[in-house]
């Protein structure tokens, strides 16, 4: 097996180049995986465009699937061919967080593609328990989305979401949007309304269930009527952080998964609204929970095994890792549309 691969390496913010790259090796413990898939994260526009990561060179990259390639010395839980997808964050199993069963809330975490190579590459090597196995049957493509069905599912579970609630999902037009119209249709909502700027994801979020869709504020606001139970902010935009409050029923929840990276201001008016009807304003960081990597992980894997949730009419782009670096920029420029974006670095 040839001793290098191919990769893009980020060398400083904006220079992220493919390259031949020493090809990692399996140690105690660990498995390379052959990258099946591997797609785009809002977090990794900033990260190779704009703010940088917590070291360099690095290759980025860390919502994928792959098989399994090789294994390392005491590997039992895994075999050489099995199709997995990868929690991307490595919990210390250690701080207080994590004994108490709350892996997001690691204190001393390890992450693909940000603290550790990601899977911008054609291999990747990572410890063989902190993975998951998916059915083979399953299209890998599917298995490298998992990450975002399960922030959507992992945001919802930190509400009180039952049947006949209202729910509606701003920023309703990306890939953890548009899980989250599903996962509230699955759990019952009366209705979904999706809030995305953009036509063209208007039509996602109304193929992935929502019952009522608002491409400007305005049109939100005429809809909410008394208010939405339950809001899920996905675009991380912060006027679309005060739109949420603005969207909210008595006693209603905003959930908060879209990152701003600025300072976010409420209006007076919002702010009125978020005292009087006593609003609860929660956050939410990735998504796992106990035993890892979570219900978030597993139930995403059966409703997507059994057709439940859909994920393929998302797609929007699937490239090879020559494209990684334009593709990037042009995402972060704004220049391109795009839902989901997946770079296969074996091909189709």
């Amino acid at each position: 097996m040839a001793e290098t691969m191919k990769a893009v390496v980020m060398h400083a913010v904006g220079d992220s180049r493919l390259e031949d790259v020493p090809r990692p090796v399996a140690g105690p413990g660990e498995v390379v995986l052959k990258v099946a898939a591997c797609g785009v994260c809002g977090s990794d526009l900033d990260r190779m465009f704009k703010k940088g990561p917590h070291s360099l060179p690095l290759i980025c990259g860390h919502e994928f699937s792959g098989w399994v390639e090789e294994l390392g010395e005491g590997v039992d839980n895994l075999e050489v061919g099995d199709l997995v997808t990868a929690p991307p964050m490595l919990p210390c199993f250690e701080c207080a967080p994590c004994v108490a069963g709350q892996y997001s809330l690691c204190e001393d975490y390890d992450y693909y593609g940000s603290r550790r190579d990601g899977a911008y590459a054609e291999y990747v090597a990572g410890p063989a328990k902190l993975l998951l196995k998916v059915p083979a049957d399953l299209d890998p493509r599917a298995a490298a989305m998992v990450d975002p069905s399960a922030i959507a599912l992992h945001a919802l579970l930190r509400c009180t979401l039952a049947p006949g609630k209202r729910v509606a999902v701003v920023g309703a037009g990306g890939p953890i949007g548009l899980f989250a119209i599903q996962w509230a249709k699955l759990s019952g909502a009366q209705d979904v309304l999706a809030v995305d700027l953009s036509p063209e994801k208007e039509k996602l979020a109304i193929e992935a269930g929502a019952t009522a869709t608002a491409t400007t504020p305005e049109r939100a606001a005429e809809l909410a009527g008394l208010g939405y139970d339950i809001i899920v902010e996905c675009s991380g935009n912060p006027k679309a952080e005060d739109m949420a409050v603005g969207l909210a029923a008595r006693h209603g929840e905003v959930v908060l998964i879209g990152i701003p990276n600025q300072d976010v201001t409420i209006s007076d008016k919002n702010w009125a609204r978020l005292m009087r009807l006593e609003i609860d304003i929660k956050g939410s960081w990735n998504s796992f929970s106990a035993p890892f990597p979570g219900t978030e992980w597993t139930t995403t894997v059966e409703a997507m095994h059994s057709g439940a949730l859909k994920w393929e009419f998302m797609i929007t782009h699937e490239l090879g890792l020559e494209a990684v670096s334009e593709t990037i920029e042009s995402m972060f420029k704004r220049t391109i549309h795009s839902s989901k974006v997946l770079f296969l670095p074996h091909g189709r």
